[in-house]
């Protein structure tokens, strides 16, 4: 089993009763007899035994291999002063030696009710900060940091929680999933109370809303940023997994919500939403669709990124820029500001603040980051995280006006995921690039060769269609991930653009339930030197594309 990471806790929650617990929530608490058991306090809630201390309360949850309660035994030898769990966890703890003193708390569904009881416990931490969530397939982690940016040049001290890492205030903590389990994240947010943290850009993945993780919290504003086929290993349909995204958008989870309604889903997002909606375009309405409250219009090249200007219905304008490249990453400023702005940020405040701090200029590792900026004989090379079909054609779009030579992509695809977006990735690769290097992702348990073939499915017969359209389109297969990064730049051109996509910020990645040092930012940076002719990686620096 792997261990956990490091358990954040607040240092100051009160004691809370069991009794109370139990009446809050309409529990019934079975050993030992009352009152006695009811008596005892706890301050803090854990749901894995390995980061059990004392004082918390442990939550036996049902899994798909072994019930929670076969570890209660350990949790509570660890310092937990009362368990809760189901019925089936109670029947068995019933019988287990050396519990017979600790108080155990029945519920029908203890997954549903952790991140509530959770909340309960620390005093419901969320409810003192300025809370912003942000969903989607794709933008999720790059919206969330330029919320984060927008919210601390606007003087506030801020929170992150996401795929990439947590930051309280200017501490900056590993993330092991995009939306932590219910129990750390109020544990989290309660520490990040204590600390002077006052708002929060949180991620919140169709995952965490299926499982619970985020019950308990009832953000100010959230936001959706687009919907494609992903996680349907998870989800079954585009229909399921659009539902569970739309679960963020009703009372129990979000006071109002802003949508970005570029598509269909994003249409059908606004109509779905049981809490006030403002909806935000980044371009002209087509005939039938209703005007949009915030229009992005006059995107221009910007350095690197844009400039735009984002106007809402009653004519307040907001013109400022990023320097993330591409249309999406202006749709994902733009509904940035609009969540601010719909959150109660004032526009002469905003403006202000995004002047002085360059626009939307936060740095988001593993998004568009470039690792090699190009010159000096070398071309320029682009990491991304875009590990589906439409993150890798807008990824490969966004490129292409900047490329001068041949646009080269590095890719593959997960094992043990979606299959059905394996073909399509690779017909999504052939039509955006003009050499396209197949490889690995991460393998998971699935053999790494049966992954790509079923993406080199998908890039031979998209390389056909466009030979017979005259243009001729490099494909080529090559394992493992490092020598096929170490290929494209070393055959690349001076003006040619090498994106290597898909795993992004990662540093590990998992064959065959090995995990595998493998940061693609490090590989490229050391084919770079390899092709000038040095050895090593001596340069950690990065730029953001």
């Amino acid at each position: 089993m792997t261990s956990p990471h490091p358990r954040i806790r607040p240092e100051g929650t009160a004691p809370r009763r069991v009794r109370d617990l139990a009446l809050a929530f309409g529990f019934e608490v079975t050993s030992p007899a009352p009152p006695h058991g009811a008596d005892v306090v706890v301050s803090s809630v854990a749901s894995d035994n390995r980061v059990v201390a004392d004082g918390d309360l442990f939550v036996a949850l049902p899994g798909a291999h072994a019930h929670g309660a076969r570890f209660a035994a350990d949790a509570v030898a660890r310092g937990a002063r009362a368990v809760l769990t189901d019925a089936d966890g109670a029947a068995f703890l019933a019988s287990a030696p050396g519990l017979v003193s600790t108080p155990v708390l029945v519920a029908p569904d203890p997954r549903a009710v952790l991140g509530p009881v959770a909340a309960w416990v620390y005093g419901t931490p969320a409810d003192r900060l300025m809370t912003f969530g942000v969903t989607g397939t794709n933008g999720k982690t790059t919206t969330t940091y330029q919320l984060d940016h927008l919210l601390r040049a606007l003087g506030w001290t801020g929170g992150l929680v996401g795929t990439v890492e947590m930051r309280v205030g200017d501490r900056v903590l590993p993330s092991r999933l995009t939306t932590p389990e219910a129990a750390d994240l109020q544990a989290l947010l309660a520490a990040m109370g204590e600390q002077g943290v006052r708002t929060l850009a949180m991620e919140v993945s169709s995952h965490s809303l299926s499982m619970h993780r985020v019950d308990g919290v009832e953000f100010g504003v959230v936001g959706f940023t687009n919907l494609s086929q992903d996680h349907l290993d998870f989800h079954g349909d585009l229909q399921t997994y659009f539902d569970a995204k739309a679960a963020l958008f009703t009372p129990a989870h979000a006071r109002r919500g802003v949508v970005v309604v570029d598509d269909v889903w994003g249409e059908r997002m606004a109509a779905a939403a049981r809490v006030p909606v403002a909806t935000v375009r980044t371009r002209a309405a087509r005939p039938g669709e209703a005007a949009a409250d915030w229009t992005v219009t006059d995107v221009v090249p910007h350095g690197t990124g844009s400039a735009f200007v984002l106007t809402h219905a009653d004519g307040r304008t907001l013109r400022t820029s990023t320097t993330l490249p591409g249309d999406f990453n202006v749709a994902n400023a733009a509904l940035a500001a609009a969540m601010v702005l719909e959150g109660g940020a004032h526009l002469d405040d905003v403006v202000q603040a995004l002047a002085a701090a360059g626009g939307f200029s936060a740095r988001v590792p593993g998004r568009m980051e470039v690792v090699g900026p190009g010159g000096d004989g070398n071309p320029r090379v682009v990491v991304d995280f875009a590990h589906n079909t439409d993150a890798l054609e807008l990824a490969l779009a966004a490129l292409r006006p900047t490329t001068a030579g041949r646009l080269v992509v590095v890719f593959g695809a997960t094992g043990d995921r979606d299959k059905g977006k394996r073909p399509s990735m690779g017909a999504a690769a052939v039509a955006g690039a003009d050499v396209v290097v197949l490889t690995d992702d991460d393998p998971h348990g699935e053999d790494p060769a049966a992954v790509r073939a079923a993406v080199l499915d998908g890039a031979r017969a998209a390389q056909a269609v466009a030979r017979e359209a005259g243009r001729e389109v490099e494909v080529a297969e090559v394992a493992p991930r490092a020598e096929a990064i170490a290929r494209a730049v070393r055959t690349a051109t001076p003006e040619d653009t090498v994106l290597v996509a898909g795993r992004g910020h990662e540093t590990i990645q998992e064959v065959a339930g090995v995990d595998v040092e493998l940061d693609d930012r490090v590989e490229a940076r050391r084919a770079l030197q390899q092709r000038a002719g040095h050895e090593g990686a001596k340069d950690e620096r990065t730029t953001t594309a």
